[in-house]
């Protein structure tokens, strides 16, 4: 199990791994050794709440396929050991701000005294604004 927060697990099973050839430099290493990561998580299949899902999704954004599934690929290091670390990661860092639920918004009215502010504001903007002016506009 790997430990989101402290209510929040997910299990290893459901992450697929698979390994590719990185792209980029890197000598003949690049060309004979696997060592871009690529992480697949269903969150669908995924035993998560459901308020979770919700946020995930609109959080994951480009890296949401249509299938419900979040694909994370990895390419910074040389080792496929540490890009894997790096993947599960950043999938960690993700669900984790998913699991962070935004407070509601409560309605406020502006102050009397805001609004005064706001309006004198506006009137000494209007001022420069008119002192500016040319004589010939202002006719």
């Amino acid at each position: 199990m790997i430990r989101i927060t402290d209510s929040i697990a997910i299990d290893e099973d459901d992450i697929a791994w698979s390994y590719t050839r990185a792209s980029g430099p890197g000598g003949q290493n690049v060309n004979k050794v696997s060592t871009a990561v690529e992480l697949r998580f269903n969150v669908e299949r995924a035993f998560l709440p459901l308020d979770l899902k919700t946020r995930l999704r609109a959080i994951a954004g480009r890296q949401l396929t249509q299938e419900g599934v979040i694909l994370i690929t990895a390419q910074e290091t040389r080792s496929q050991e540490r890009n894997r670390e790096i993947a599960l990661q950043k999938l960690v860092e993700l669900l984790r701000k998913a699991a962070h639920q935004p407070k509601r918004r409560i309605a406020t009215r502006p102050t009397r005294a805001s609004k005064t502010r706001r309006l004198d504001a506006k009137a000494r903007h209007a001022r420069t604004k008119k002192l500016r002016r040319s004589l010939s506009e202002s006719d």
